[in-house]
């Protein structure tokens, strides 16, 4: 036994007496209540120790049921009350009735043990019956002395046998029934005497019983064995294994017919049960993952060229904090309220309701007619949900996301379904929860181009898709190249040339961002130190934007004094970008490494100036040596004069520079586009200017000629 079976000892011994006196008085059997009790505390470990068993197997269980057999535990009631309490007494004993995983393995076993049992109780039924027709055949063609003996044994067995038998002719009537075939339909031998064999066929039989039986009458076939559901005499019903065998006369025609009937209700029933079980989800009732996926298959193979389908993928917003705040079983009373709710909402003619697994649910929608019969039932569900569920002393609210997919099944599968609803469900929480969102195809385009770009931008930075381009940074008193602006671009093999804000944000999200960022870094201090080398004095400095997930690397200081080195370019010919909710922050780290990129000669600029909620005054105590006023104030400054002039915006900015220069900084206005704009910058004294109107962001020969021109 494992180490953990042999610790429940104690325990098998006191379920081993439970078992004894359960079954007391249902077999006869040639044994002491001690060799019972030992004989099956021996079954009991078999049991436990195939319960602890890793990998789990069901096996052992089915030995024993086939062993109660051989020793002679056949009695009727004997299986259903080992049954119920190997299902109800095992897991109390060892003091686990809560796990779930061992419920489902005793479940297994329950099933295994019947199974053996009624394996061998058909052995020894195939026996009985061998016995039977060689008596018949050997009463037919022995003596008279022969066949009165044969007749005497067949009698016997007839009358003794624990299995009902019937004897009847070819046209259907009953000749001969025994006691146990009289007990178990309720019936008299003359009230089956009266009846023919079509007044036992009920209306929901297969026809394959009907077709065995007409093969048979005709002499097409010598014996047949089908499961049959019988209604006894006083309406009850019941479940048999029914073996149908033909005796032929001297000349091989077709003369009776023997029925040998085992009432095997108790195993129908166990078997439904753990069907159930196995279709159900065991705490609200409802279908589970497994009979969904079932039925949904079926629509699809049972579907024409117009069924369409509908699905509701529901998720519970909030379950974790009220399993996390009120425990695990208020969650519990909760999913089951909710699944109420859930079927009495949806509840009719080709819908289905199934719970997947913690607080999500699915809704099946059969034969739709569109969208909208979709949109109703996330409606009403919606709708339904927004009553307050009372679980014990709380009053709980609780809402839901759904996801909708709603098509014709032709061009699609069950598995695109489901994966179509489980993606709109997130779309739903994504939009702000207790709401629905239906599947957008083009939307799911966008977001598988989003996971391909996320996954492949490793290997691309590795391939080299990835270059920069570079934007002037123009002074506005003599309109010359002061500085550029590094722009990283992405020349995707399939989406082509990518900008900025196509991946940017994936970078940052995957932590990307970090390599990318510093490859950037070295491109452009390299090129720089290019410029620097052929223009001497009119080489321009470098700017290269910093992410947030950058300024918080804690060898970001290192790795820009390890690039520069690399390159030998002066720390003062470079600038980091920052946003200005990045640098503005109160964590001590990111301005230390600010400070220590300051104090080596880097310069800092504060990026889209003007669009947080900074404190200004709180500028002069940051490493920083420009703003870069954000485009959003410079778009009112494209006009001379007149309505459109944006006075506010001019003299918002004329402040911006101002406070900029008291604190010894530069100004850089973006987003510059016109001539107009450019004169009314310089005349309120800002120092250099960004955008179309200067030069798009171009390769580094577009530098090249600017700095020449303008030489």
């Amino acid at each position: 036994m494992t180490p953990a079976a042999e610790s429940e000892q104690p325990a098998c011994a006191r379920f081993a007496r439970t078992w004894v006196r359960s079954i007391a008085g249902t077999s006869y059997v040639s044994l002491s209540l001690a060799e019972t009790e030992q004989l099956l505390l021996l079954y009991t470990e078999r049991l436990v120790q195939a319960l602890f068993a890793e990998p789990f197997r069901s096996t052992p269980a089915r030995e024993v049921g086939f062993h109660l057999v051989n020793a002679h535990f056949t009695g009727i009631e004997t299986l259903s009350r080992s049954v119920a309490l190997l299902g109800d007494e095992l897991l109390s004993e060892l003091g686990l009735e809560g796990d779930e995983r061992l419920q489902v393995r005793v479940a297994a076993l329950q099933g295994a043990l019947s199974a053996g049992y009624a394996q061998a109780l058909r052995e020894r039924t195939l026996d009985e019956q061998e016995a039977i027709r060689q008596a018949v055949l050997d009463a037919r063609d022995a003596a008279e002395q022969a066949r009165r003996a044969s007749e005497a044994r067949f009698r016997a067995v007839f009358a003794e046998a624990a299995i009902g038998i019937a004897i009847g002719d070819v046209r259907g009537r009953i000749v001969e029934a025994n006691a146990s075939l009289q007990r178990m339909l309720g019936y008299g031998l003359d009230e089956l005497r009266k009846r023919r064999a079509r007044d036992f066929m009920l209306s929901d039989d297969a026809a394959e019983v009907w077709r065995l039986y007409n093969e048979l009458v005709r002499g097409h076939r010598e014996h047949f064995r089908v499961d049959k559901r019988f209604v006894r005499g006083d309406g009850a019903e019941i479940w048999t294994n029914l073996t149908v065998s033909l005796i032929r006369d001297e000349q091989g025609a077709p003369n009776y017919v023997v029925v040998m009937v085992e009432d095997v209700t108790d195993r129908h029933l166990l078997q439904t049960r753990l069907r159930h079980q196995a279709l159900h989800d065991p705490l609200t009732g409802l279908s589970n993952r497994s009979l969904f996926m079932d039925q949904l298959a079926r629509v699809f193979e049972n579907a024409d060229g117009e069924t369409r389908v509908g699905l509701c993928y529901l998720d519970l917003d909030g379950f974790k904090v009220i399993n996390d705040s009120l425990g695990h079983d208020v969650g519990d009373q909760l999913l089951v309220a909710v699944a109420q709710r859930l079927d009495t909402y949806v509840s009719g003619r080709g819908r289905m309701v199934a719970r997947m697994g913690g607080d999500e649910f699915v809704i099946l929608i059969e034969n739709t007619r569109s969208t909208e019969d979709v949109i109703t039932v996330a409606d009403q569900v919606l709708h339904g949900l927004t009553k307050p569920i009372k679980v014990g002393k709380h009053e709980l609210t609780v809402s839901a996301s759904i996801g909708l997919v709603e098509r014709e099944v032709v061009g699609t599968t069950p598995a695109d379904v489901m994966r179509d609803a489980d993606i709109t469900l997130y779309w739903a929480k994504a939009d702000g929860r207790s709401r629905w969102a239906q599947f957008d195809a083009e939307r799911n385009a966008r977001e598988v181009a989003r996971f391909t770009l996320s996954a492949t931008m490793p290997s691309a930075l590795e391939r080299g898709e990835f270059y920069v381009d570079y934007q002037p940074l123009v002074r506005l008193a003599d309109m010359r190249v002061a500085g550029v602006e590094a722009l990283v671009r992405w020349q995707h093999p399939e989406f082509g040339r990518l900008a900025p804000d196509r991946f940017i944000e994936l970078a940052e999200e995957t932590g990307m961002i970090v390599p990318l960022g510093l490859w950037v870094l070295e491109q452009a201090c390299a090129q720089a130190k290019d410029w620097e080398e052929r223009f001497g004095a009119d080489a321009p400095f470098v700017s290269v934007n910093l992410a947030v997930r950058q300024l918080r690397d804690p060898r970001l200081v290192y790795d820009v004094a390890r690039i520069l080195s690399k390159v030998g370019l002066r720390p003062q010919r470079l600038q980091l970008e920052l946003t200005e909710s990045a640098i503005m922050g109160n964590a001590d780290e990111p301005l230390d490494a600010l400070r220590s990129l300051y104090d080596m000669g880097v310069r800092i600029a504060i990026d889209d100036f003007g669009t947080g909620y900074s404190n200004l005054a709180y500028l002069r105590n940051l490493p920083v040596h420009e703003l870069k006023i954000a485009g959003s104030f410079v778009e009112g400054l494209r006009t001379h004069s007149g309505p459109d002039a944006g006075d506010v915006d001019q003299q918002i900015v004329a402040t911006l520079v101002s406070l900029a220069h008291t604190l010894g900084l530069t100004v850089t206005a973006e987003n510059v586009e016109t001539a107009p704009q450019a004169q009314r910058l310089r005349a309120i004294g800002c120092d250099s200017g960004q955008g179309w109107f200067f030069a798009r962001p171009g390769p580094p020969a577009q530098i090249d000629e600017l700095i020449t021109e303008h030489a």
